[in-house]
């Protein structure tokens, strides 16, 4: 999927919201660049400093390094990124950045994804959470336009990123 995706800025807004899946909170960590353009999503059991970690790591991996991002008062986030910060080899670190309002693109963001759920009756099972929320999450990304190359009709373009 990330190949074809257009470059991200350097700049982005890391957020997390809850989903209910079995009648339980679980957490979708997204993240976003100035512009609105996913960078990355992924749905964890808890909201704590090793789910963050992974998140990081995750979307760094596929988009590489920002310069800053901007958080809200998470801890979790917080603590995810200054340990990215010490196991980085670079003298670079990424700097973390606490305004509230700059968070509203990544909210925003976030209501697209809560509405489509909101329709349905809710999850039962983590894994059938996972495969939606990432069923969405492309389709939302194509809308957006940030797939290259979409000389082709949005239905075959989901079909070939979702297998």
């Amino acid at each position: 999927m990330n190949i074809r995706k257009r470059q991200v800025t350097d700049s982005w807004k890391l957020d997390e919201t809850y989903i209910k899946v079995g009648g339980k909170d679980k957490y979708l960590y997204r993240a976003v660049d100035k512009q609105g353009n996913t960078i990355d999503f992924l749905l964890t059991k808890r909201r704590m400093k090793g789910s963050a970690q992974k998140f990081l790591n995750k979307a760094i991996g596929n988009n590489g390094k920002p310069r800053i991002i901007n958080i809200d008062k998470s801890g979790a986030n917080t603590a995810g990124i200054r340990t990215w910060n010490k196991r980085s080899l670079t003298s670079k670190k990424i700097k973390i950045r606490r305004v509230k309002y700059l968070n509203n693109i990544v909210e925003q963001d976030h209501r697209s994804i809560k509405r489509r759920i909101a329709i349905t009756t809710g999850f039962k099972e983590f894994e059938s959470a996972q495969r939606t929320l990432a069923g969405i999450e492309i389709v939302h990304i194509i809308r957006k336009g940030q797939i290259l190359n979409l000389k082709t009709s949005m239905f075959k373009t989901f079909c070939s990123l979702a297998v």
